[in-house]
């Protein structure tokens, strides 16, 4: 999932990347209940970041646009994707947010810390790490718009993510009716 945040570090990538999306998130399931990412562990400081499970019906989601995409994976990809999040989640303490990563995207020089991830280093170091997708550049270097350039990617949404949530839960709710 691509979202454009529109904070003051999202609109500096946006300068940068030229691209309306700037913030990369992985999620285990089409209803995004279970969304992680590294970004902002609190809404109101941008200075504190890391690894983060994303509560999308507030803070900085709640007036967000995103573009949503799928992608298959075997069964066994997908037990490595939720090893390799569920490895990180139970030592988020010792992750942090790779503020100076961000500046070697910007001059093309990788710039990989241990245990520090940028989000889309984060998206495509969990799906490369899953064997699920083979990146051709560092993932230290990863852009949205290079995520959202996969050609294993297939666009399912484009707007506010809110209506995509409402929809998904209005889904729920018909299938639960039938």
């Amino acid at each position: 999932m691509l979202t454009e945040t529109e904070t003051f570090l999202s609109k500096l990538i946006q300068l940068y990347t030229k691209s309306r999306y700037n913030h990369a998130s992985i999620a285990l399931e089409s209803e995004l209940t279970e969304v992680y990412s590294f970004g902002r562990k609190k809404a109101n400081n941008p200075f504190i970041g890391g690894f983060v499970k994303e509560d999308l019906n507030t803070g900085l989601f709640h007036n967000a646009e995103c573009e949503i995409y799928t992608f298959s994976m075997t069964r066994q990809q997908k037990q490595q994707l939720i090893w390799n999040i569920r490895h990180i989640q139970k030592q988020n303490q010792v992750y942090r947010y790779n503020f100076l990563g961000l500046f070697g995207v910007l001059f093309n020089k990788p710039i990989k810390r241990r245990h520090a991830y940028f989000c889309t280093q984060f998206v495509s170091s969990m799906l490369q790490d899953s064997h699920i997708i083979a990146f051709r550049k560092p993932l230290s270097l990863i852009t949205p718009n290079d995520l959202k350039n996969c050609l294993e990617f297939q666009l399912v949404y484009r707007g506010k993510l809110k209506d995509y949530i409402n929809m998904s839960i209005n889904d729920d709710q018909s299938d639960q009716l039938v």
